[in-house]
């Protein structure tokens, strides 16, 4: 007890342990992303603060390799291609830019999806390529390229603190003289198993599988699953009739940044699947909702940042005749895209001009646009619509169009170009969406504010909901419906961008895991696990939002074949945690019946085995053995050698010594002579 312990490795090395890396990631075609060699990648730590430090880097300083450590606001296309491009760079760490970069970034594609949708060479080649309109201004490409080193993000401020401490006692040039050693160093690990594209690595794949008993598998397909559910309940298990009509609303649930797991998708993403979520269940609280003349499907589709994985799975599902429905079934598609109104309160109404050109769909199109904009009546919401020869933004709906004519409209926030400034970047966050909460509130009152944001997605709910409900043949006078700002909008919007681990998803997660809620952000990254969190907070929000609470036993709900009054066939069943009652601080958990559902989202090219299609998202994430960062102080090469030398030296000098006393040691190790016995 009074003595402790400390290993050598512990006194050497300093581990970051927040950090977000970037990964590599494959398609049809090539490679993306980031990796460090086997062992990892080091060098002498640089800050680079602004561009003028780059000349240290790439010129001046002696003592390269060099792990750069970059500014936020430095993090551009322009300075990226400059340290690509030498060997004196060996890895690099970004700071996240506060505040946010004023003139907008987005690592993604100015083109997102291109040739994946509605618009490719082969379908409207017209309006391939965003001919006519740029849909991402802002986006830079840096996502897709390719780096033959390391680059992490460094999350918390208090490590980047570390790092530059000790670049500022070690490494700081003098005078523009080099620093003298031990100098700062870092090492970053995130070695990729996976190489030149997904056709490339599927295959070996397979040689692992077929004639290895333990495979190590190199990269995994992109996917997770689509989340749906309709008004009225339809047999699971069978198809519905060709007289059934369905109004799709959809949405997506993913997004990405440049780095794995810092995806916070505010405006890009949540606003828009928030939003569906409020519609849902304003609709199901309708008094006549069980017998409009069409049905309703709310559908949130997975993996649509990689070429529309989630959308073109149901479509490919709905051909083949393995979901609920075909394509004959859909009367008209409503999608919700990006509608944080980041800067005002119009809402565009985008069609395809291609479909418009049958007098039938134009007139649908017509028709529907004008019932949206009749839905907006007495809200502060103006629904427009853009110049008929536009092209659609990138959305879900085009997967559908290019197997059928199908009247729709996707609902933006813009009328052509993004106004999200920060589109599929690390940026995308609350504060993007001005989201403020009182610095007093705690986060039970938190959970009952209603923001502006909350507000104005509430009217494009309310909206949203109206349309649905007309379209399906509802009577009500619209303006009788209303979306709940607090519990559909307030609360899912705070839970599912600032903190998981709110009461508002406490009691409606599962029962028994609600260890999975974090009380950090969400991360919308499709991934290659699944379902991913994000994925089961949206199958059990709009399940409590929709469903009905049963009597059924925890062994009936999770076994309902069990119960006779339970219909499997019609609904599904989910044990939820509960709230707490009155008179106990232990959650009440319950049974719940919805028609919410889970459906594949892995793209057709993999149930095919077509890996180097064209036609699906071929799209799959390599596999590593470790990530991790750390620094320490390194020596010059000079006493290195001098230590390798000495150390031969000693090496040398204590062989030779060995060998002499093994060939004396009869003599140096010989017992002494006992004395003799003497008689007397």
């Amino acid at each position: 007890g009074l003595s402790s312990s400390n290993s050598v490795e512990r006194k050497i090395y300093i581990p970051l342990n927040y950090t977000a890396p970037c990964v590599r990631l494959l398609n049809a075609t090539h490679q993306i992303g980031c990796q460090s060699s086997i062992n990892g990648d080091t060098g002498v730590i640089h800050v680079v603060e602004k561009e003028e430090d780059l000349q240290w880097v790439l010129k001046d300083g002696p003592n390269p390799p060099y792990m750069v450590l970059l500014e936020g606001d430095l993090f551009t296309r322009e300075v990226m291609l400059k340290l690509k491009d030498t060997r004196r760079v060996s890895g690099m760490a970004v700071v996240i830019s506060k505040p946010n970069p004023a003139g907008g970034y987005s690592p993604d594609l100015r083109c997102p999806n291109d040739g994946f949708g509605a618009y490719s060479p082969t379908h409207s080649p017209e309006l391939a390529h965003c001919n006519g309109t740029v849909w991402n201004p802002f986006g830079n490409g840096l996502s897709y390229e390719d780096f033959k080193f390391p680059i992490f993000l460094l999350k918390d401020e208090n490590e980047t603190q570390v790092i530059k401490q000790c670049y500022l006692e070690h490494n700081i040039p003098v005078n523009g003289s080099a620093p003298k050693f031990p100098l700062c160093a870092m090492q970053l690990f995130s070695h990729m198993l996976a190489v030149t594209d997904t056709v490339t690595c599927m295959r070996r794949n397979s040689i692992q599988a077929r004639f290895n008993l333990n495979p190590e598998m190199l990269c995994d397909a992109l996917g997770d699953y689509n989340v749906w559910s309709v008004v009225k309940p339809i047999n699971n298990s069978g198809t519905a009739e060709p007289e059934e009509k369905f109004i799709l609303a959809a949405t997506r649930l993913d997004s990405r940044s440049f780095f794995w797991d810092i995806v916070p998708a505010a405006e890009s993403t949540v606003s828009g699947f928030v939003t569906l979520l409020a519609a849902a269940q304003t609709i199901q609280k309708l008094p006549d909702v069980q017998s409009l003349k069409k049905n309703i499907m709310f559908v949130f589709f997975q993996g649509e940042t990689f070429d529309y994985i989630g959308s073109s799975r149901m479509v490919y599902d709905m051909e083949q005749g393995k979901f609920v429905l075909n394509l004959d079934n859909i009367d008209s598609f409503l999608e919700l895209s990006q509608v944080g109104f980041s800067s005002n309160f119009s809402l565009w109404a985008h069609s395809d001009p291609v479909s418009r050109r049958n007098a039938t769909i134009n007139q649908q199109v017509m028709d529907l646009v004008s019932v949206v904009q009749n839905s907006s009546a007495g809200t502060n919401i103006t629904v427009a619509e853009p110049p008929n020869s536009q092209a659609l933004p990138p959305s879900s709906f085009q997967r559908f169009l290019r197997a059928r004519n199908i009247p729709g409209v996707v609902l933006t926030d813009h009328k052509s170009s993004f106004s999200n400034r920060y589109y599929q970047s690390v940026y995308d966050t609350a504060e993007n969406l001005l989201l403020k909460y009182p610095r007093e509130l705690s986060p039970e009152e938190a959970l009952n504010h209603v923001t502006d944001v909350a507000e104005s997605l509430t009217e494009v709910a309310t909206t949203v909901a109206r349309t649905l409900y007309l379209l399906a043949g509802g009577t009500q006078r619209p303006s009788m419906i209303k979306a709940d700002p607090l519990t559909a909008t307030s609360r899912s919007h705070l839970s599912f961008l600032v903190c998981a681990q709110k009461i508002f998803f406490f009691y409606i997660w599962r029962h028994g895991a609600s260890n999975y809620l974090r009380n950090t952000p969400l991360w919308y990254y499709v991934s290659v696990s699944s379902p991913a969190t994000p994925t089961r907070l949206v199958q059990y929000v709009l399940a409590n939002l929709t469903g009905t609470a049963t009597d059924l036993t925890k062994d009936q709900c999770q076994n309902p074949t069990k119960d006779a009054g339970a219909e499997k066939d019609l609904y599904d069943y989910i044990w939820v945690q509960g709230s707490s009652s009155e008179n106990s601080s232990e959650p009440t958990p319950f049974c719940v019946e919805t028609t919410v559902r889970l459906s594949k989202a892995l793209s057709p090219a993999f149930e095919l085995k077509e890996w180097g299609s064209t036609e699906y998202s071929t799209w799959t994430e390599s596999r590593w053995k470790e990530i991790r960062a750390r620094i320490f102080l390194i020596a010059s090469k000079e006493l290195e050698i001098i230590t390798l030398i000495v150390g031969l030296v000693i090496l040398v000098v204590s062989l030779v010594g060995i060998y002499f006393i093994n060939a004396k040691v009869d003599v140096l190790f010989t017992s002494a002579r006992e004395p003799s016995t003497v008689a007397y």
